[in-house]
This record gives structure tokens, sequence and C-alpha cells, in this order.
């Protein structure tokens, strides 16, 4: 690492969780977010700051007024604009040291190989059980695994997901098949707080950031299948288990 890359990172080097050796580690490591909403945002902003080396944004919406009370990478003069191209810029500008692409798409059973391949986490902040579907049973084919991110007015879900391993669950494992659609509610309709949106996003961060890290330092440890809600109004963590699904159409060839 050069000398300014040292200095940047020193407060995660000085960490013995994260150490030189995870540093130059993330620095080396390929992240896809897909949705660049109230989720992504934050999370964007931890990765890129935490040094992920190459970093891949994938979101087919624009940005609109009523996106600026949660979504703290954009601007009013932003309004209209791709949102993956937006975020993007901000990334670059952030850290031109980093590799940043955008993909101003939907992912979907045609184009999630080429989206998501290769990636060593796909961090999934989108708001449509259609669309987490879909990105989950990509990764599982794929061979990635999945950082899930969540939230519902005052409450966030996130978890790490490993389906495409034997004895780890996926998502479908966790929700099952009833929710192929488009029909979950929205912000829109339910309201969030901006902040609750930034706790689970930076939750989420740190999520991806241990999966990273697996095998490498004493932080990497990704803590498959073990779902934590977070409730904002409380506030309080709470951890779930969610078993493999034998009979799960996704990864249960698996077992």
């Amino acid at each position: 690492m050069t000398p300014d890359r040292l200095d940047r990172f020193a407060r995660h080097i000085v960490l013995p969780e994260v150490g030189g050796i995870g540093q130059m580690r993330l620095a080396q490591a390929h992240v896809v977010l897909v949705g660049m909403g109230g989720i992504g945002n934050p999370a964007l902003q931890y990765l890129a700051g935490a040094g992920i080396g190459r970093l891949t944004v994938i979101d087919d919406d624009v940005v609109a007024l009523s996106n600026l009370q949660r979504q703290t990478l954009f601007a009013p003069n932003d309004v209209g604009r791709p949102k993956a191209l937006v975020a993007a810029e901000w990334a670059r500008r952030f850290d031109p040291a980093l590799t940043v692409v955008a993909h101003v798409a939907r992912v979907d059973a045609d184009n999630a190989a080429a989206l998501l391949g290769g990636a060593d986490v796909v961090l999934d902040g989108t708001d449509t059980f259609a669309s987490r579907l879909a990105i989950a049973d990509a990764c599982v084919a794929l061979g990635v695994p999945l950082t899930s991110a969540a939230l519902a007015r005052f409450q966030g879900q996130v978890a790490n997901f490993a389906g495409h391993l034997p004895d780890q669950s996926c998502y479908r494992c966790f929700v099952g098949d009833a929710f192929d659609a488009d029909d979950c509610d929205t912000c829109a309709d339910d309201g969030v707080l901006g902040a609750m949106v930034g706790m689970v996003g930076a939750f989420a961060a740190m999520h991806a950031l241990r999966v990273v890290l697996e095998g490498r330092t004493t932080l990497g440890d990704p803590l498959w299948g073990r779902l934590v809600v977070i409730d904002g109004l409380a506030p309080s963590l709470r951890p779930m288990f969610i078993a493999k699904d034998p009979d799960c159409r996704t990864c249960g060839c698996q077992a």
C-alpha cells in the first residue's frame, strides 16, 4: 500500500480485527450493490469508505424529490437523473482509487449472470420481493454470497446467505415462494424515517465486510443464515436463525 493509502485507512489497520491483511483484502474485493435507494446509499458510502477496491452499483430508477429525505447521496439538481450514475459519480469523487461501475438496469433472470457474476458478495437493498428473490436465486446459481437488507417502517432485517453451500440456507428458505411478485408495501404507502434506513444500510455494509474478510481476519465471520431484526422504536436487535429448507426450489438441491 502506498503511504497515502496507509494514512487513509490507518484507523482500520490498527484494529486487530482488520489489520493490514484485512485492508489489503478489502482493496482487492468486488462488491455489487443492487438498489441505490435508502439502504443502498449508506451502504455504498461505508463500503467506499472501507476501501472496497471494485464497486458495481445497479438501479433502474431515477432520483425523485421525495428521495432526498433519506437518500443522502443525492441533491436537488440530481432529480430526474439515474440513481446508479449519480451514486457512481459520488464514489469516484470520494475515492478516485476505486473502480466504480454503474448499470442502469433491473436484475432479472436474463441479465443476472452478467451483472452479478464474479462478485465477492452482492448487497441487495431493493424494495420488492420479486427483485429480492430474483437476486437471491441468481446468487445461489452463481455461487455468490448474498447480503440481504430490507426495511418496513421502523423494522429492519439484515442477513448473510450462502445458499450455494451444502449446509447453508438461502433467502428463499426464509420467505418461501409466496412473494414472487411486485406486491409488497412501499415507503410511499407506509412512510419511512431517514435515520432508520441509514442504520439498516450501515449494518448491511458491516455484514458485507464480514463476508469479504472471511478467513482473513477475526472480523470475517459471515454469520450465515442468522437474520438480525432491527427494531428502531425500542430500540433493539434480535437475531433469528434461518434453517435450510430441504424442499427449497432454489437451494434444496445443494443439501
